[in-house]
């Protein structure tokens, strides 16, 4: 599957209704990394590990920038920021996989070069787990 067709959409308002922002050009790596935890004892011949809580690390899209409309991703999201919003989010893949989450966004314009385009990243930190929702049908 390709990654053309992927989606972030946001709501401040509830997890059932997202507006996709526009621009998205990269997306991050989804899903957890637990971490390993050492409950070896003094009767084990070799270390022993469970698995703790995941760190899904900090998810950066990002985004073409544009600020002329009051509905320009880089506009939306440096509102939430600035507000200190946590805001749901829907990361939706083209077939139908989805991932909900809610997290508190930052954003930074990238640099510039002579015919280099400018680009802006969205860092969300994250306020709850991941919640996978499987494509129907299949």
């Amino acid at each position: 599957m390709l990654a053309n067709g992927i989606t972030l959409g946001y709501s401040t308002s509830g997890k059932t209704s997202f507006t996709n922002l526009t621009g998205l050009k990269e997306v991050p790596e989804i899903g957890v990394d637990p971490e390993k935890v050492d409950n070896t004892t003094l009767a084990d011949s070799v270390k022993q590990y469970e698995l703790g809580i995941g760190d899904a690390g900090e998810l950066e899209y990002k985004f073409a920038f544009s600020n002329t409309k009051e509905t320009d991703s880089y506009r939306v999201l440096r509102k939430l920021q600035e507000a200190g919003t946590i805001t749901n989010f829907e990361h939706k893949y083209p077939d139908g996989t989805k991932v909900l989450f809610s997290g508190q966004v930052s954003v930074k314009i990238g640099s510039g070069a002579v015919n280099g385009v400018i680009e802006f990243t969205a860092s969300i930190a994250l306020q709850s787990a991941l919640e996978f929702t499987d494509p129907i049908g299949g």
